[in-house]
């Protein structure tokens, strides 16, 4: 057998664990907004955190803090396009790290999250509402974008000042 065969079977549970995480991030995302739309589409508001966290229902046919509002069409369009290339890398493996791949599984996640509503809504679901700053309404998808871009970012630098020591030595 050779090395690049036991390489590509060894990462096979691998991947299937990224896909698998990317369907239990989508599916809970799917579950809070359904909630929402059971308990407070009628103007019901709740604030489990007084003064730091409240839920309200929102709908968005933007993107973040609603930008192209109204741009369903073409947000979906992107977005599908950006998926498809994002899981097409991580499925042939073009992702190097394991950092930057939970990084992109959790944004695609959180990208089909917010792809669904946009298809079958033609708006997205928010509903999470900081009380102590001002800042858009979001949801549990764009908590998944938000922290993978976040985790993408700190493995960047790492990596970039792991090289920088490396070329120092």
């Amino acid at each position: 057998m050779t090395e690049t065969s036991t390489s590509n079977k060894r990462s096979i549970p691998k991947l299937i664990g990224y896909f698998i995480a990317m369907a239990v991030l989508v599916l809970l995302d799917q579950w809070t907004k359904a909630l929402v739309l059971r308990d407070l589409t009628d103007g019901t508001v709740v604030t489990p955190l007084p003064d730091l966290l409240q839920f309200r229902y929102v709908e968005n046919t933007g993107a973040a803090f609603s930008m192209l509002t109204g741009k369903t069409i073409f947000l979906s369009a992107v977005t599908a396009v950006i998926l498809l290339i994002a899981i097409v890398l991580l499925a042939l493996e073009k992702i190097p790290g394991v950092l930057n791949q939970v990084a992109v599984v959790l944004m695609v996640a959180g990208g089909i999250g917010n792809l669904i509503d946009r298809v079958f809504r033609h708006y997205v679901v928010d509903f999470i509402e900081v009380l102590f700053t001002k800042f858009a309404v979001f949801n549990f998808a764009d908590c998944c974008v938000t922290i993978g871009a976040v985790i993408l970012i700190l493995s960047t630098i790492l990596s970039f000042v792991k090289d920088l020591k490396s070329s120092r030595d």
